[in-house]
């Protein structure tokens, strides 16, 4: 049976706690931005105008994401795959979600907001750092905020020693692609990955 309706939905599920309804915010509180400035890492949620989905990994030193005087958010766009994917979809809606993590914690916090691309001098000064400026930056206005419980990372352990998968399990990503492509590139070792990327971290 697939659902057809909200109605539906709701009808299979108990009502949210008052807590979990009232815990979203319209803009980012001390806590938020204790969160943000602690996180080196946070996911880009983007559709485009035809409701294409992708999510995009970000990462830098903690608290790469800025914080303006007004509560707006700049992320540099760091160097990539130049697919461009979440740059062309906030062109294409100006939305964007943001989840923000932090090593060791199990909470995370959810960032709902209206999304620009910006290559404004101050903004780019902002996110620059001694290794780099970013090309460009993306601009978040707030329009939701609010703390994840921790239930999804209790359950995968994600943190945990225990759960962590040797990396030899899988093939390398270059193995992986290049069978997925067809476009045969020479073997590399992870510490070769490591020293092709070195010059973009």
């Amino acid at each position: 049976m697939h659902m057809r309706s909200i109605d539906e939905l709701r009808a299979h599920y108990k009502l949210p706690q008052e807590r979990a309804v009232k815990k979203q915010i319209s803009s980012l509180d001390k806590h938020c931005r204790n969160f943000i400035e602690l996180s080196p890492f946070v996911v880009l949620s983007t559709s485009d105008a035809t409701f294409n989905l992708d999510a995009s990994p970000r990462g830098g030193d903690p608290g790469f994401v800025k914080i303006t005087a007004s509560g707006e958010l700049l992320i540099p766009d760091a160097p990539g795959n130049n697919r461009l994917d979440s740059l062309e979809n906030i062109l294409s809606t100006g939305k964007i979600g943001l989840l923000f993590l932090i090593p060791g914690f199990d909470e995370t916090l959810r960032v709902n907001g209206e999304a620009s691309l910006s290559t404004a001098a101050s903004d780019i000064a902002a996110c620059s750092t001694e290794r780099r400026a970013p090309a460009t930056v993306i601009r978040v206005a707030v329009t939701a905020a609010y703390l994840h419980c921790a239930k999804a990372f209790l359950r995968s352990k994600l943190w945990s020693e225990s759960a962590k998968v040797a990396r030899s399990t899988l093939p390398t990503s270059g193995q992986m692609i290049s069978e997925q492509t067809g476009i045969q590139s020479p073997p590399e070792s992870k510490e070769d990955m490591e020293r092709r990327y070195a010059p973009d971290l």
